[in-house]
């Protein structure tokens, strides 16, 4: 196995060093984490699953014509990424009310809104991911306005493709979170990207027929049958990862 140089280690991920220059390997972790880090809990297989829908979705996209950071899955608890520069700003989009949109309007979970809302949060665990406002971004430098205008652009585009693929597989897409970066060329041409990942970590996903929750607020909210849940997303998609197939470890790695 290949020794690594770790780069990051967040809640749901560790970041490698690339096997090329400006590229990242992206590990997967069983980890799960709640409520700005309050709730800690492990979901035996969720990293492998992850891996495979976030690797399916941005393929998906890549093929739509949304640019990604996405290069390849390189077994199943990891992937190749390019390297970005991440904005720190984390983009929301909704189409049902859940979560804190209810707790802030005082609306009835499951209420269809009247037009997808986007919202922009800034990505820092210590102030517990704010709510912010173009305002905030501009004037603080996070992000320019052409790169917010890219942002909501894309984030829209992204929001009509998914909700219209997860429909096809009997799921209502409720809401999700997205994160960007900026990459740059050999000739320091930049331009942005899809970042993170995608998968029931950062998206509400619901049974159209029964409401049944399909995403992390399974565990949120203790509700169990978590593991069942994000297999049963990866099923829907045909992603399965084959049952004969072991979990690995992460890559070893150096200080």
């Amino acid at each position: 196995m290949s020794r690594r140089r770790k780069i990051y280690e967040g809640k749901a991920k560790v970041l490698f060093e690339g096997p090329e220059p400006g590229t990242i390997v992206q590990y997967f972790k069983d980890d799960a984490t709640a409520f700005n880090n309050e709730k800690k809990g492990t979901i035996t297989g969720k990293g492998v699953l992850n891996n495979r829908i976030s690797e399916y979705l941005m393929l998906r996209l890549a093929d739509a014509g949304i640019p990604t950071h996405f290069v390849r899955r390189l077994n199943m608890r990891e992937q190749l990424v390019r390297e970005v520069e991440i904005i720190p700003v984390e983009v929301v989009v909704r189409n049902i009310a859940a979560g804190s949109i209810c707790k802030r309007f005082n609306i009835e979970e499951g209420t269809k809104l009247p037009r997808s809302i986007v919202e922009y949060y800034y990505k820092n665990d210590e102030l517990g991911d704010p709510l912010i406002s173009e305002e905030h971004i501009t004037a603080f430098g996070w992000a320019t306005p052409p790169e917010i205008d890219d942002m909501l652009t894309l984030s829209l585009r992204i929001n009509d493709y998914l909700s219209g693929l997860f429909l096809g597989i009997g799921l209502k897409l409720v809401d999700f979170k997205l994160e960007y970066g900026r990459l740059f060329d050999e000739n320091e041409q930049m331009r942005l990207v899809l970042a993170d990942e995608i998968s029931p970590d950062g998206c509400r996903l619901w049974d159209v027929k029964t409401n049944e929750k399909m995403d992390k607020d399974r565990f949120r909210r203790d509700l169990g049958g978590v593991e069942e849940a994000y297999q049963e997303v990866a099923r829907r998609l045909g992603i399965l990862p084959e049952s004969e197939q072991q979990d690995i470890k992460g890559p070893e790695t150096i200080q």
